[in-house]
């Protein structure tokens, strides 16, 4: 079994790999590279995993990308979700997995054109359950949407889950492996061979290979390898509204308005809502994120829109029934992450740069082993990082980035 710790100075250790991070994407990438047989050793900062970025987010995951990159990664996390005690190999984690589908909806005709192309890219990539929905089937599948929204791509495969239980159903099934927690990285030692060693404020570890899962901080894990990375951290808040309104549709999948960019989904004993704004700046990684005043109440503006039952459902709120939270986002130059070695610190591998990491999260940590014991090239690997030295890569067009 794993063995999850707060060490004391422990001098120096030797491991095989060394995971920096302990979101969901890093305690993906430790199970996965302990399966393969490598002694492993994760490191978090915090107390506990889970706590920072992936504890902030809608806890949610979707197929709908019209990216094969991503849609491939995605076809691939969301199979092991829906097998997680088989993946994991322990039958009593129970990640409560909702699968209500993700709606993606409008009410201006001129995007009805992109909705329907991008099921048809969704098909093209193997997403074969999603589907465009018209106005008449839209209204019957789905009432509580206002009279005027005229279409809108579903997949009932997309869904919420618990991202705690998950993150630690990874840890305790990561046979073998250590998590250190209260351990925060200090430098990372490099030699004519590449990576030597990982310092921490506890000890060093002396590793070859080391995995940057650091979420918002894997620019500054990066520098530390001397490793200039291209990645934007930004600021996304979500609000939790407590209510028992009977007029909440409690069964409704996570609806996204298209026009506005705000969104919503139902949650334990209310919903979480929030919006995407494009014109939110930089800002550095924090553990210690401010929240916006507004921000609860614009969410539900925007949302109320093209689901007006939330008005009724705003009028008689508390402010003590508003909880609103923030983590962060991290931006690579095409939006998609990086997976792989870093191609120019042999043993400095990235998998970082997420604004989707729960649900990119499992795929993606048995990429990472698998590129790092050589399953799989990195020629064949169209999420590596080298590729923005190659000039091999876009900008997708997916919805809600």
């Amino acid at each position: 079994m794993s063995e999850i710790t707060l060490p004391t100075q422990f001098g120096t250790i030797t491991t095989d790999v060394v995971v920096i991070g302990g979101g969901i994407v890093g305690s993906a990438t430790a199970f996965w590279l302990s399966k393969a047989g490598m002694k492993t050793i994760l490191v978090e900062k915090r107390d506990a995993l889970s706590s920072l970025t992936t504890a902030a987010s809608v806890e949610c995951f979707r197929t709908q990308f019209t990216e094969k990159a991503m849609a491939d990664l995605s076809l691939t996390s969301v199979d092991m979700f829906e097998n997680f005690n088989d993946v994991v190999g322990l039958p009593d984690i129970d990640i409560h997995i909702t699968q209500r589908g993700y709606l993606f909806v409008t009410d201006d005709e001129a995007q009805l054109p992109d909705l329907k192309k991008a099921v048809t890219q969704y098909h093209a990539n193997g997403v074969t359950a999603a589907e465009y929905i018209g106005t008449s089937d839209l209204h019957k599948r789905f009432p509580f949407l206002a009279p005027q929204a005229l279409g809108a791509t579903f997949n009932i495969q997309d869904g919420w889950l618990s991202t705690h239980e998950a993150t630690y159903g990874f840890a305790k099934g990561a046979a073998d492996a250590r998590f250190f927690m209260k351990t925060a990285v200090t430098g990372i030692q490099t030699d004519s061979r590449g990576v030597s060693a990982v310092e921490t404020d506890k000890g060093t570890i002396s590793t070859r290979v080391v995995v940057n899962c650091a979420g918002p901080y894997a620019g500054i894990i990066g520098s530390m390898a001397g490793l200039d990375m291209p990645l934007r951290t930004v600021k996304r808040q979500k609000a939790y509204i407590k209510t028992s309104h009977p007029d909440l549709p409690a069964q409704a999948p996570f609806t996204v308005d298209l026009v506005n960019h705000g969104y919503w989904r139902p949650e334990a004993g209310g919903l979480l809502c929030a919006w995407v704004d494009p014109d939110e700046p930089e800002s550095p990684p924090s553990d210690e994120l401010p929240t916006d005043w507004d921000f609860a109440a614009e969410s539900i503006h925007r949302v109320s829109r093209l689901n007006p039952f939330l008005e009724k459902v705003s009028d008689n709120l508390k402010a003590e029934d508003v909880n609103v939270s923030a983590g962060q986002y991290v931006y690579t130059p095409d939006d998609k992450p990086v997976i792989g070695p870093s191609g120019e610190i042999d043993g400095f591998y990235l998998n970082c740069g997420y604004w989707c990491g729960v649900m990119m999260s499992p795929g993606a940590g048995r990429r990472i082993a698998d590129l790092i014991t050589g399953k799989m090239a990195n020629k064949d690997n169209p999420l590596r990082y080298t590729r923005f030295a190659e000039g091999d890569f876009e900008k997708g067009d997916s919805f809600l980035k």
